[in-house]
């Protein structure tokens, strides 16, 4: 095939193939078998060397992932060979296409590229071999190999050159470029070689892995891949599909690497803080200076998740001028100019081939998902390091803050837990969306252009339909934020209730005011529902703007394209109809990402506000102490005079705003950093949710003669020994498996196991029996430190301990009242000491050494430890069985749940949901198989006027069928969003009041075996899903599924063939969706699982600051932030590569869709069996269909994850309630019952469950009207149970309960508890005013509120605060003390004035010269009324012994585990029953 000179003629046939009259070089074939030569020899010399690479790679480099990436220019190489893998497919494509003009085939214009992309392809494998494994030498071949090609290719561009080939033709620049491309990589083939000095150099540079690469947990490796699995994130399939066969753990996906740690953020979010304070002062408002930190420390991959943003964006308009492309010349002819013998084609003919289009929107598909993934990808990864970073910033922010603004009010653990996990998630979210930000303005003047280009004026007439239907749009997109702020505020005041209401249920059971706090959260629930209500209408209005705007700004542009032109113009041809279409596509994109970017963008700015917080005051006087150094110093005093908060300055917790403290005799201006540690026991005990043997080290060696002695000292091994795994036991958040004096004494276990010089312990004795106080007291304070010579600060209401006190401070009134040895104040203060003698003398002051045997209720039955190793033995036989059951779980999606939401939206609702979705979908097809219609009766009029044909033809009637049915449409978008979210609504409404009323009426038992965060999540987390999450999926869901069944339904019917195609593709998406589905759920749950103990952590942290702050444990907690972040981290960024993972194949599965229906409908067009609107029709759904697919496949995953909260909720309604009728109506009972307060108990057995044994059995009582009784016991022997089978909360055996002469088990439950008094050991205060908290049925007068006040010594408290009785009660009581608490709750016992009152342990935590007084009271108020007090003390219940004679006393004896004994009938037995009674308490 001979090259003529410049001189011959251009139309020169063919001569014979082997003529070489004018040299080899200037022969066609001779060149493109030259070019051969350098592929041939790659493809020889590379495959023997790809083997060996591959099976030397482990033993040469000492690391486990193949990824190690260390040659100079990697990135760019593949870039390099991506770009020459498509030239070359270019290249094989204008050889098919010239080919196609010969009369004969010509091999050799598409042959030798075909081996080129074998090559390229061998020669970046090949690459990554050697690379990966490290073998330099070997790039000898690829050296060699890109030499020959350089030079091939740049002697056949000369040669084209030379004989008039010029820019025109394609196949001219096709050659530059590959001259230019192996150019490049010979060009980079020599800068590794020389940089490492690689080959021939003697001594080459020495490289070490990345630390992360030799780390075996780090198993993230996106920044460690080549750019391919990148791009493809091929690198997680064994990931993907190894979650299918055992579930995902954190075991499974390991540590971040080091880059993305919350560490490393941190520090660079804090240099990018630091640089900015050095620029000039931070303001105290304003987010200015913040978001330019944010830019500092996040800016640059944000800008490079912004270029490929743009890039993804301009691939896009790809798509729509191909199928405009192809349907405009699916019937013209392509022309080429036949140049030295052979066919040369140019750019423009090349690309008007309807082939090449296909080929180049498939290609263009591929780049175009594959960009905006990579967008996508960097875009969260830099929102999950923000993240981190803001919430290590908040948390190092809370170790600094004042705990009076906790105390305060000023900032709630709540408020704090919201920033944390609400606000930064916030923000990172922005961060993803705001690459948007950038996109949107070029996409849509992208679009108008385009459409412009197509459509002329009316284009730009349908644009400004856009523009002006955007200020409603970003209305609607505000007024959607405003509502979810509003709906915020209201939810976090039914949370803030619904709290209040689980942590009091027992309170609230037993005076029968659970009813009012449900009114309560109902009320605020309503509020919050009609804030739904809004959201939920302006969420509709936004779904159907997206659907709406659309059809609108369509149709607008075809009613006026029709009639600018004239009634019968054929212009409005199908390439320019579905062009058009497929523009409008795109632009629905930034039509629906606006309102998103906009809500993100509120929500992210919110997140300023909290960067500062405010300092409280609280206020002690005139303080002027000292505390000897290695002795016992008692602080004492009345109930809220500042003992507490003495503590808490010394330790530095309160705002100082004069004095000093001196600490070892230093004098410091900043305690908070110089102090040593200090051993601290708070008053309210903080644990950790941890073990107990954890939580009594707290971070220290391990000595276990240590570790016992203290154990001993606290009395805990009884309690250990109950435990089912001992001291190794989790014991939950707050130590919510403890009793509270099982609390009290694992946190006085904690000081005593510390090596600190200084002990601060605040009232530990407030939770124990007399017993337990004596025994702590005399081995652990008296005995442990003082023989180890450290200084004990201890605040006590135990007056009787004071002869123990090497000093002695008193406190009243918020100022010291006097300070020294006991000898001390009794001569400067005889009368303070006379009080207190008298108080002391209380007390037996004989009580000798207690060894003393627990006989404590078990917390877990013996009847479960008896089948533990049973069922152990039964679990590891069924093991794997009960493995497969779970995966085989784990693949279906749980219809069950789905039919339960459904049942909830009605019989109305439901059915106009299912019907307005098809139809609007049935709709929407029918207006674009109209369009199909209406441009190929224009396109065959068209034809039949170049024929001479007689056509009639008008665009009015099919303009107004399309009107009408656009018009539909609409309607039917507005119907469908409203249906979806008024069910959602409805479902919401339903649950939510099913769960509460369930909850409400659950007997206490539910509450007693379920964490109380469990009950609480299915208040917030889950009802926050149904609300609004589940509508949203399900809107989503549905839609995408109805397109893509409507879109594969159009192919198929367009062209047919593509059915034979579709079945393949339809297996790979089955198999990706089943192990994508399975793999996503176990991230989102492990998401979510990760993400609570973080919160938990905060809210540990907060509430144990003072502690931790005491102890300097600060950067040990810090420490443990960083785990938990970056474990939750680590699964948010699996999560997120998972679903790119899937979207990258679903995108090209996608991609692969469009070309089989471009080819099978330009195969069917070219052979007259189609016509050119419908192809338009059939490539334009096909270019929807990716899209569709992933949102499905997404979609589905998250409805599986989202129906969980559904089968929660639903699991807790179905509990049983407790049976509130009786067989007496409310109605039939007496008037004023009970009025004389006489109890009668005959032969009581009671338990807490049908399933557990009986806690009272057989227990006779007879208690006479206005008695005052006391019963005592130890703790666990029955005596709370014996008050609570009084108000029918456990479950009856036999007996019965007889109260004036009724019966209670035939009263309604509501009556009856509503009837009597009881005041709890553990004090509980709401949130509210104190007139709420003593009168929530609001039936007392102002006069009996005060009366009740004081009573309760608490009178002059309440008057000294602003709004006496509408004064402010925060959250749990926190801004009164513990004592005061308690008088409250004392105070509104008096309020309700029953005739029967029972006090359990309700003196426990108050001082006893307050309990001296509350003794009197309730002998004076309650003189005429029944008194039953429950008390572990003698002391206490011997009191009402005196005025009652009447005692009893529970313990073990024969009548079974828990029994009753009667000890006083009459006066007469008094004395020796008292001896009875201490004899009975020193001995048992």
């Amino acid at each position: 095939m001979p090259f003529h000179s410049k001189t011959t003629t251009r139309g020169y046939l063919w001569q014979e193939q082997l003529q070489v009259d004018n040299g080899l070089l200037n022969n066609g074939c001779f060149l493109d078998a030259l070019g051969v030569v350098p592929h041939v020899f790659l493809l020889f010399s590379t495959f023997p060397i790809l083997f060996i690479g591959w099976g030397s790679q482990s033993s040469k480099v000492h690391i486990h992932h193949s990824t190690w990436l260390h040659f100079p220019g990697h990135n760019f190489r593949w870039l390099l060979t991506i770009v020459l893998l498509f030239v070359l497919v270019c290249e094989i494509a204008e050889g098919i296409v010239s080919d196609g003009f010969n009369q004969s085939r010509h091999l050799h214009l598409y042959m030798p590229a075909g081996l080129g992309i074998l090559a390229a392809i061998t020669s970046i494998v090949y690459y990554h071999n050697i690379e990966t494994s490290n073998f330099p030498k070997l790039l000898i071949a690829l050296l060699i190999y890109w030499t020959l090609a350089f030079i091939t290719k740049t002697i056949k561009f000369v040669k084209y050159d030379d004989h008039g080939i010029g820019l025109r033709e394609l196949r001219f620049c096709i050659t530059g470029l590959l001259a230019l491309l192996y150019g490049l990589l010979l060009g980079v083939e020599v800068n590794v070689i020389l940089r490492r000095r690689y080959m021939w150099f003697p001594c080459p540079t020495e490289v070490k892995p990345p630390d992360d690469l030799q780390d075996l947990g780090v198993r993230f490796l996106q920044p460690f891949v080549n750019l391919l699995s990148k791009s493809t994130y091929w690198w997680m399939n064994t990931f993907i599909t190894s979650a299918h066969k055992r579930p995902i753990d954190l075991k499974t996906i390991g540590k971040l690497p080091i880059s993305m740690r919350a560490l490393t953020n941190f520090q660079r979010l804090r240099k990018a803080f630091d640089a900015q304070a050095e620029k000039g002062p931070v303001p105290l408002k304003g987010s200015r200076w913040i978001w330019l930190a944010l830019r500092q420390a996040f800016g640059r991959p944000l800008v490079l998740s912004i270029t490929f943003r743009f890039i993804a964006d301009l691939l896009g308009f790809v798509g729509p001028l191909c199928i405009s492309g192809i349907v405009h010349h699916i019937s013209s002819d392509n022309h080429s100019v036949k140049l030295l013998g052979v066919h040369f084609i140019s750019s423009e003919a090349f690309l008007a081939n309807a082939y090449v289009l296909a080929v180049l929107l498939f290609l263009a598909l591929l780049l175009q998902r594959t960009f905006l993934q990579a967008s996508y990808y960097v875009a969260i990864e830099t929102g999950i390091k923000l993240r981190a970073a803001i919430q290590t910033k908040i948390y190092h922010k809370i170790m600094r803050l004042c705990t009076s603004n906790m105390s305060m009010g000023d900032m709630t653990t709540a408020q704090i837990c919201s920033l944390v996990a609400r606000d930064t998630n916030h923000l990172m979210w922005f961060f993803f969306l705001c690459p948007n930000l950038w996109a949107m303005p070029v996409q849509i003047v992208m679009g108008v252009l385009l459409l412009y280009s197509l459509l002329g004026v009316s284009a730009l007439i349908g644009a400004t339909v856009i523009v002006v239907l955007a200020p409603l749009q970003y209305f609607v997109a505000t007024r959607l934020s405003r509502a979810q702020k509003s709906t915020l505020e209201h939810t976090g005041e039914r949370l803030k209730k619904t709290n209040e209401l689980l942590r009091g249920i027992k309170l609230l059971k037993l005076y029968a005011w659970e009813h009012i706090f449900r009114s309560s959260v109902e009320e605020t629930r309503r509020q919050e529902l009609r804030n739904l209500r809004t959201f939920a209408l302006y969420t509709s209005l936004s779904i159907f703007m997206n659907a709406a705007v659309p059809i609108a700004a369509v149709l607008t542009i075809f009613a006026v394209h029709v009639h600018m032109h004239s009634a019968t113009d054929f212009d409005l041809s199908p390439a320019v109809a579905f062009g058009s279409l497929s523009l409008f596509h795109i632009l629905v994109t930034p039509l629906f990402l606006l309102s998103s970017v906009l809500h993100s963008t509120v929500k992210a700015l919110i997140v300023n506000g909290y960067f500062t917080w405010t300092q409280g005051c609280p206020t002690l006087t005139n303080i002027d102490i000292k505390v000897p150094f290695g002795q016992l110093t008692m602080i004492v005093g009345q109930e809220g005079c500042g003992k507490s908060s003495l503590l808490l300055a010394a330790l530095g917790e309160m705002h100082k705003i004069s004095g000093n403290i001196t600490w070892n005799s230093i004098l410091t201006a900043c305690v908070f950093r110089k102090r040593g540690s200090v051993a601290y026991a708070s008053q309210r005990p903080w644990l950790l949710n941890a073990t107990v043997e954890e939580n009594i080290l707290f971070d220290m060696v391990p000595n276990e003669k240590r570790y016992k002695e203290v154990i001993e000292v606290c009395q805990l091994q009884p309690d250990i020994d109950t435990l089912p795994q001992g001291d190794q036991t989790v014991i939950g958040e707050r130590g919510i498996i403890l009793s509270g004096g099982q609390r009290q004494r694992i946190s006085v276990a904690r000081a005593l196991y510390q090596q600190t010089n200084v002990v601060f312990l605040d009232d530990p004795f407030s939770a124990l029996d007399i017993h337990l106080s004596d025994h702590l007291m005399h081995e652990g304070i008296l005995k442990l430190l003082r023989q180890e010579k450290r200084t004990v600060v201890l605040v006590t209401h135990k007056l009787q301990y004071l002869p123990h006190a090497d000093w002695i401070i008193a406190m009243r009134d918020g100022t010291v009242q006097t300070q020294g040895t006991l000898k001390d104040i009794q001569c400067a203060e005889p009368e303070l000491f006379e009080q207190w003698r008298t108080l002391m003398n209380r007390q037996d002051k004989n009580t000798t050494e207690l060894k003393r045997k627990s006989f404590r209720r078990p917390m877990y039955s013996t009847d479960t430890l008896a089948t533990e190793d049973e069922d152990e033995e039964s679990s590891t036989s069924t093991d794997e069985d009960s493995l497969r059951a779970e995966l085989r779980h784990r693949t279906t999606i749980p219809w069950s749940s789905f039919a339960t939401y459904l049942r909830a939206a009605g019989l109305l609702l439901l059915p106009l949901l299912v019907l307005s979705q098809l139809s609007k979908h049935s709709l929407m097809v029918a207006i674009d198989f109209w369009l199909a219609h209406w441009t190929s009766r224009v396109i065959a009029c068209c034809c039949a006027v170049l024929l001479s044909q007689d056509c009639e033809f008008s665009h009015s009637s099919y303009l107004q069928v399309f009107c009408g049915l656009c018009a539909l449409g609409i309607v039917l978008c507005l119907v469908t969003s409203l249906a979806v979210e008024w069910t959602g609504l409805r479902v919401s409404r339903e649950l939510h009041c099913s769960l509460l009323r369930t909850i409400v009426l659950a007997p206490m038992r539910l509450f007693e075996t379920t964490p109380l965060g469990n009950i609480l999540n299915r208040f917030s987390a889950d009802t926050n899903t149904i609300d609004q999450h589940i509508p949203v999926t399900l809107e989503c869901l549905s839609r995408s599924t109805l397109l893509c069944v409507s879109a594969v339904g159009v192919i198929s019917y367009v062209t047919p063939l593509f059915l034979i195609a579709l079945l393949p593709l339809a297996v790979a998406c089955y198999f990706i969706q089943k192990y994508f589905r399975v793999a996503s759920r176990d991230l989102q749950q492990l998401e979510d699982s990760t993400e609570m103990p973080l919160l938990s952590h905060y809210s540990q942290t907060i509430e144990g600051l003072t502690t931790i702050r005491a102890f300097r444990h600060e950067q040990r907690f810090k420490k443990k932030l960083l785990e938990h972040t970056d474990a939750n981290n680590i699964s948010s960024l699996f999560l997120m590569a998972a679903n790119r993972w899937l979207e990258v194949r679903m995108e090209y599965i996608g991609a692969f869709v469009v070309l089989i229906a471009a080819v099978a409908s330009i195969s069917n067009a070219l052979c007259s069996q189609l016509s050119a609107g419908l192809v338009g029709l059939g490539l334009t759904y096909a270019l929807m269909v990716s899209n569709y697919l992933n949102w499905i496949v997404r979609n589905l995953a998250d409805m599986e994850v989202q129906l969980g909260c559904v089968k929660r909720v639903s699991g807790l309604i179905h509990t049983q309630p407790e049976n509130y009728d009786g067989l007496m109506t409310p109605a039939q009972v007496p008037a004023g019952w009970p009025k004389y307060g006489e109890i009668q108990i005959k032969n009581l057995s009671v338990r807490y469950d049908s399933s557990l044994k009986p806690v009272l059995r057989h227990i006779n009582s007879h208690i006479r009207p206005g008695q005052k009784v006391g019963i005592c016991g130890r703790t666990g022997s029955g005596k709370s149970s014996f008050s609570l089978a009084l108000f029918r909360m456990l479950d009856t055996i036999e007996g019965n309960r007889i109260i004036d002469g009724i019966d209670i088990a035939k009263l309604p439950l509501q009556t009856l508890r509503s009837k009597f008094s009881i005041i709890l050991q553990d004090p509980i205060l709401f949130s509210g005013t104190i007139r709420f908290n003593l009168d929530p049925e609001r039936k007392a007068t102002d006069q009996m509120l005060w009366e009740a006040l004081e009573i309760a010594q608490l009178m002059p408290v309440v008057k000294a605060l602003p709004g006496g009785l509408d004064a402010m009660v925060t959250e749990g009581g926190e801004n009164f003390s513990q004592g005061q608490r308690q008088l409250f709750c004392l105070a509104r016992a008096f309020v309700r004035k029953s005739s029967i009152l029972i006090m359990d342990e309700a003196t426990a935590s108050i001082d006893m010269a307050t309990e001296s007084i509350l003794q009197k009271v309730v002998m004076t108020a309650f003189a005429d009324r029944t008194v039953v007090t429950i008390a572990v003390s003698p002391c206490t219940s011997l009191n009402y012994t005196i005025q009652s004679y009447t005692a009893g006393v529970f313990s073990s004896g024969p009548r079974g585990p828990l029994s009753c004994r009667v000890l006083l009938q009459t006066a007469s037995d008094f004395l020796v029953t008292l001896k009875t009674l201490i004899s009975w308490f020193r001995c048992v």
